[in-house]
């Protein structure tokens, strides 16, 4: 494979992931051309996740003034592609949210990432029995909260687990167009996580996500981690037909 040139580099820290199960065909109409869905025990993912953007630099080394560290919120699955004898598992994103607007419509520009931009806050409370982790945004009018709370140390995850499916895809398509896509690489080392079991999402998930989605993010996740996160690389995407 070819090494394709990075593109961004940052830090992506404090990861909360909420993981809902869900029924595929919600997703098969936002699944680019030439990727098929990715499963874990027979069963379609979707992830909500809120995270900080840190330190983050065009082209490895041009850092841009106030535009170096903010928060996201995304909505994700999972896919994979097949290139010759390797399988890339990936994410697709159903929407991406960051609080400034110039950083939403560089994404759409060079990823055709589904990226908006609206007000965010954050807040992060270590302690010595383990990590809570809050991400709220308003959007059009809304009110929209993601929280997760865990307790002692994080841990590698173990190979063949749900927490290594979640973390562990390291390559995002977008739709170019309706025979076109977009693929990209994402390298990071493995990720260590707690397992949450006091997580939870408020809002209209509807209005934001769209059909489908709103019945879905109402549950209980089926399950929550925070991930401590680490520095990552964002290659430079190619079109795929």
């Amino acid at each position: 494979m070819a090494e394709q040139r990075v593109f961004l580099s940052a830090e992506w820290r404090d990861l909360v992931m909420l993981n809902y199960v869900v029924d595929p065909e919600i997703l098969r109409r936002y699944l680019p051309v030439g990727v098929e869905l990715d499963t874990f025990a027979g069963r379609a993912f979707v992830t909500l996740v809120g995270f900080r953007f840190l330190r983050t630099k065009l082209y490895g080394f041009l850092a841009v003034p106030f535009h170096c560290n903010f928060d996201e919120v995304n909505l994700r699955f999972y896919v994979r592609r097949r290139e010759g004898g390797e399988v890339r598992r990936g994410v697709v994103f159903v929407r991406e949210l960051v609080p400034r607007t110039a950083i939403a419509r560089f994404a759409r520009l060079m990823y055709g990432e589904k990226y908006d931009s609206c007000p965010m806050w954050h807040r992060i409370a270590r302690h010595a029995d383990g990590l809570a982790a809050e991400y709220g945004w308003t959007w059009r009018g809304g009110q929209f909260q993601l929280r997760a709370q865990a307790a002692g140390a994080p841990s590698r995850v173990a190979d063949g687990t749900l927490a290594s499916f979640i973390t562990e895809h390291y390559w995002g398509y977008s739709a170019k167009s309706a025979d076109q896509s977009i693929e990209y690489r994402v390298s990071h080392e493995p990720w260590r996580v707690w397992v949450s079991t006091d997580a939870g999402f408020e809002g209209d998930g509807g209005a934001l996500y769209g059909s489908g989605f709103g019945e879905i993010l109402r549950c209980a996740p089926d399950s929550a981690f925070i991930a401590e996160g680490s520095p990552v690389l964002v290659h430079r995407g190619r079109r795929i037909q």
